[in-house]
């Protein structure tokens, strides 16, 4: 049965097309850009769909002034824009001669940061927005999906919905093959599939830990600067997440390294071959599994607070930190339905001193624990950041 799940970022594209000329949809191949974006040209009285993987579709912009020129009236969707890098400096071309908004929509499986080296000449005229695979808000929307189906799965459309569980797992498989045998090569990096696959699982065995490159460039038989060039890739292509240390008290000797974790935690799951709640109950990246995974889901509504994590040598801890301004949020992730933190917990607010504090659980409703930190459910968290 088809589920239609409404992305939570479908009204912000079109108000951004209403006010910028172009916008981009950046987010991991499979994520469901291309489906978001067939809903909003269809919004549109004059559109026109280009994938540019497709050899046909790329070929109708060998001149691409005159294309454009054709459907001048309309809102051209470009998907998987980094196969063409080249048309950027038409697109300011254009976007200058027309002088109004809502002229492209843009697709890319490359983060921003590769996105930008080619799109420095649409400054001003473009805004970026990142899609992740499913939320948890957007499950339980469509048709109250089960937190559990959801972290044990992961949020890719065609895993997530897939019919059962050996299915679901099976999709990851394959797209954990596709990535390393084609994608990689695709996106342009010249890097050893097999190698860049025991490295993506040496990543998932150390999920949530501090990224400690030099260890891995001997674990690998690699450099450190291999390493780094790795971590890069799978951060560019939205496959792992960096977080990096909070950096604000000067007093105390912190952690310096940043955490790493596998963005979705059905690729995450894969990647380790755990393939049912049962494995996943019993294995010991349950508690970093479930910390990665409500993480992706708060970070998804934070958008104007700055994460890190805090540590200091001494013990002190706190998973999840944003910053905005003057304004502090902390948040401790724990797998447990009846959840307990450590003295390291309460040392570390001590030391941070936040607005506000959470234990983010798998619990039913909001209680508190002591000293105005309260235990959450994530579908709160999330929510109270969309009205923020």
């Amino acid at each position: 049965m088809h589920v239609l799940i409404e992305r939570h970022l479908a009204d912000t594209i079109k108000r951004r097309l209403q006010n910028n000329p172009a916008v981009a949809i950046l987010g991991p191949r499979q994520c469901g850009k291309t489906t978001l974006a067939g809903q909003i040209v269809k919004s549109f009285k004059q559109s026109v769909y280009l994938d540019l993987e497709n050899p046909g579709d790329l070929a109708k912009l060998d001149d691409a002034l005159a294309f454009f020129s054709l459907h001048n009236n309309a809102l051209v969707c470009l998907d998987e824009i980094q196969r063409a890098p080249e048309l950027f400096t038409t697109l300011r071309s254009i976007i200058d001669t027309r002088g109004r908004n809502g002229q492209f929509l843009i697709l890319g499986s490359a983060g921003r940061d590769l996105i930008r080296q080619s799109s420095e000449s649409l400054a001003g005229r473009i805004a970026y927005l990142d899609l992740t695979p499913f939320l948890l808000f957007e499950v339980e929307a469509a048709h109250k999906g089960d937190i559990r189906e959801l972290w044990l799965r992961g949020g890719f459309p065609r895993s997530y919905l897939a019919t059962n569980a050996d299915i679901s797992f099976e999709w990851r498989q394959d797209f954990i093959r596709t990535f390393l045998e084609r994608d990689i090569g695709m996106l342009g990096f010249r890097m050893s599939p097999a190698r860049l696959g025991r490295f993506w699982k040496m990543c998932a065995h150390i999920h949530g830990s501090l990224l400690n490159a030099s260890k891995l460039a001997d674990s690998l038989g690699v450099s450190s600067h291999t390493i780094r060039l790795y971590v890069d890739l799978l951060e560019h292509t939205f496959m792992v997440r960096l977080l990096l240390p909070d950096a604000t008290n000067l007093k105390k000797r912190l952690v310096k390294s940043p955490k790493l974790y596998i963005r979705d935690s059905g690729i995450l799951h894969a990647l380790l071959d755990i393939r049912t709640h049962d494995d996943l109950l019993s294995h010991p990246v349950l508690g970093a599994s479930f910390e990665g995974f409500a993480m992706e889901n708060i970070l998804a509504f934070a958008k104007n607070y700055e994460p890190s994590f805090y540590r200091t040598s001494a013990g002190a801890e706190i998973d999840l930190i944003l910053r905005r301004g003057r304004r502090t949020l902390a948040f401790e992730l724990k797998s447990s339905s009846v959840p307990r933190v450590s003295k390291g917990f309460w040392n570390a607010l001590e030391d941070i001193s936040p607005d506000e504090a959470f234990v983010v659980a798998p619990v039913k409703e909001s209680y508190p624990m002591k000293d105005k930190v309260m235990v959450s459910p994530l579908q709160e968290i999330t929510a109270k950041l969309q009205r923020e």
